[in-house]
Order: C-alpha cells, then structure tokens, then sequence
C-alpha cells in the first residue's frame, strides 16, 4: 500500500471536516463556507477515488492556510459514502440542512439521481461523474462539469480510431470494443451519443459489460477475438482493467487498447506493469509528471506537506482542479459583493469564460445554456512506467 502522510483529520464513521486553523482573521470562523462533499474512499471506484478526493481536500487545504478565499476560511464537510447511491442521498440532505453552499460528488448514478434536488435545492454541484447529461444547463440547471464529458471523450477516441484505421491503409471499418463498468458510469458514453456518433463516423462498435468484481475478463475476450475487433476502448477504473489488459495479453489478443481517463492513470502502470505498456490514453488532466504551472504548484502542494508527486495520480489532479474551479465561482462571488447563495454562485460560474488551469487543462468556459466546462483532452501512450503525449489537445465534435 502507498505510504501517504496524514496530513489531514481522518475519516469517521460521523460527517468531518476541514477548515481553517489560525490563518484567519479574529471572527472569521463565523464567516466561513461550507462545502459539502461524499467521496468513494472504500467503495468500488476506491482505487481511483481516494486520490480524487485528497485533491479536492488538498486544495482545501492550501486556501484555507493563504487565508481563505477572500479572507474567509473554507470548512469541507465530507464523508465516505462507499459508492452507495442511498447513502449519497442521505449524505447530501444532511450536509445541505448544515448549510453548504456548493457540493462535491462523485459517481455518476448518485449525481444523476441528485440532478433535480440539486436543482430544487439550488445548490451548485460538481462531481467526478462526466456524464454528458450534467453538462446541459437546460437539463441540469445547478450541474456542472470541469473536465470532458464520458461522450466527448469516446467521440474524441472513435474520431483518432477511424482516422489510425485510414492512415494504415485500411479500407474496412474499424471493430471496435467498448468494455464498461456495469453502471450508469460505465453504459454513459455509449448511451449518450456514442452510440449515434460511431454509425457517423463508419466504426462498428460493440458494448461489452465488465462485471463488477470479476477477477477474470477471458471470456468477454475470447468474445471480442470472435468479433474481429482490433481496437478496444475502456470505460472502468484501473483496477479492473489492469486484470483486463492481464488476460489480454495472455491470450495472446493483439489489439490497440485505449482507456479513457478513469484508467488512463499512473495506479495502472502500477498494476499492470509491462502489460499496460502501449496503451493510450484519454487524459482531460495532465499527469502529475508534466512540468505545467498547473501541476507544479500541486507538486509543490505535495512537497509542502512530505508528499511524492510519484505517489499520486491525474485523478489527484482532477480533484484539485475541479473544486479550484468552484473557488473561482465563490471568489467571484463575494468580490462582486453579492450574498454567497448557490444562485449566485451558478451566476457566477457561468460567468468563467476561458480560464485558464496552467496548462492541466483545455481552458474552462461555461455559459448558462453550457455547463460542460471542458471540450478536448490530449491522447497520451504509455510507455516505460510513464505518459507521453500522443497528441495535441483534440477538441470533441459538436
């Protein structure tokens, strides 16, 4: 297991907290703003989850010890919710009634299942989850993404795969495999317009579910061989898949495997080891090895308080990111005077227009009828226990 510093409260059974310690003004603590969070800690996106969360808290942490934002601490109330929607649900009502202003979630069966409560509630949200849907300011009026959505995403990859097919000469369509998470969170890029986007653009793409807590993927493979399938495109987080790329190696399958960004990640050289080399990934947040200003000020986070950027993954990134984007929409908020209700905090959001994360991002941008904060990413390889780029930023058809 990763040695990790613990250089912030534990989590218990019971709701807990961060906030500021001495950096604030005498009185401030009465002034403070809450943000309520749920983070999958020990739950089935765990292996990707932990690092999400230490970056959302890890941000946290840097504003409150420079003094807040705007001179008022942050206190984050948070729990581990283990990846169960009812217990997101009852979570967010609790951390609600004790007066946070904005939320960070995580998964994508809970937020959808939160959309219209969130929007009742007029809570501004954010969470891990990309799915396309949280994106549309019509639908989900008080959701927002930072990074590209699950759809864009496999838009982005299908587009790279029909044009790699081409480049080789290839004159058939490419068959491709999607293997998903069997959630919401896996069945999304497919179902909101991946499906509709690979009959565009001539890809024959086959779904296939990774079913949770197999051990062994042989079958789904021997399945996909049948299929012809040359490309095989991932919708899980590392741990499955580094099992996945395991069994298709041993197989001997020869295919091009792409993970998009819930895989594509340190934690999976770590696992797989020799067998993740070659792979490509869809990344939205540079991996903590480029030298970025958008990164280097989270390595020197993590250098502050004894920590390895090595020890870390883009889903630390993601998190510091995502909530550095909804301290943005509370800093502006209090700058313009305006009282710091989740109204004008959405107002205040929508007013980002390319802001720019150092070059760990594309640059933000959201408007009233477009929550989706993010439209392109850069294709990385794997190679030599590291990520390099493939590509530049690509930007996902519209």
């Amino acid at each position: 297991m990763r040695k990790r510093r613990n250089w912030m409260v534990a989590v218990t059974m019971g709701a807990t907290s961060l906030a500021a310690c001495g950096d604030a003004p005498d009185g401030a603590a009465s002034d403070g703003i809450k943000v309520g969070a749920i983070f999958d800690l020990t739950g089935a996106t765990a292996d990707v989850g932990v690092d999400y969360a230490d970056g959302v808290r890890a941000h946290v942490d840097l504003l409150n010890r420079q003094g807040g934002i705007e001179g008022r601490p942050i206190e984050l109330i948070f729990q581990d919710y283990a990846y169960q929607v009812d217990r997101a649900e009852r979570l967010y009502s609790q951390f609600v009634q004790e007066g946070a202003v904005v939320f960070m979630g995580w998964g994508t069966g809970d937020t959808e299942a939160l959309r219209l409560r969130i929007a009742e509630d007029e809570i501004p949200f954010s969470s891990a989850s990309l799915s396309h849907m949280l994106g549309d300011g019509n639908e989900s009026p008080y959701n927002f993404l930072v990074a590209t959505s699950y759809s864009d995403q496999f838009k982005i990859v299908l587009r790279w795969i029909v044009e790699e097919h081409r480049a080789r000469g290839l004159a058939d369509p490419p068959v491709v495999a999607l293997m998903h998470n069997a959630s919401p969170f896996g069945r999304s890029p497919w179902v909101q317009g991946g499906e509709a986007y690979a009959a565009e653009v001539g890809a024959r793409v086959t779904a296939y579910e990774m079913p949770r807590g197999a051990t062994d993927f042989t079958a789904e493979f021997t399945r996909i061989a049948q299929s012809g399938a040359s490309y095989v495109v991932f919708q899980n987080t590392s741990g499955p898949v580094a099992v996945a790329l395991r069994n298709a190696r041993s197989l001997g399958f020869d295919a091009t495997f792409v993970c998009l960004n819930w895989c594509a990640n340190a934690l999976l050289m770590r696992l797989a080891g020799d067998d993740a080399e070659g792979v490509v990934g869809a990344i939205p947040y540079a991996p903590l090895t480029s030298d970025v200003p958008g990164v280097r000020v989270i390595r020197s986070y993590l250098e502050s308080v004894g920590e390895s950027y090595e020890d870390r993954t883009n889903a630390f990134t993601q998190g510091w990111w995502t909530f550095g984007i909804f301290a943005e929409g509370i800093r502006r908020t209090i700058a313009a005077g305006q009282p710091l209700t989740g109204a004008n905090v959405k107002t205040a959001l929508e007013s980002i227009q390319d802001f720019d994360t150092g070059g760990a991002t594309v640059s933000i941008s959201f408007s009233p009828e477009d929550h989706l904060g993010s439209k392109g990413l850069r294709l990385f390889r794997a190679g030599r226990g590291e990520w390099t780029p493939l590509t530049d930023f690509l930007t996902a058809p519209r």
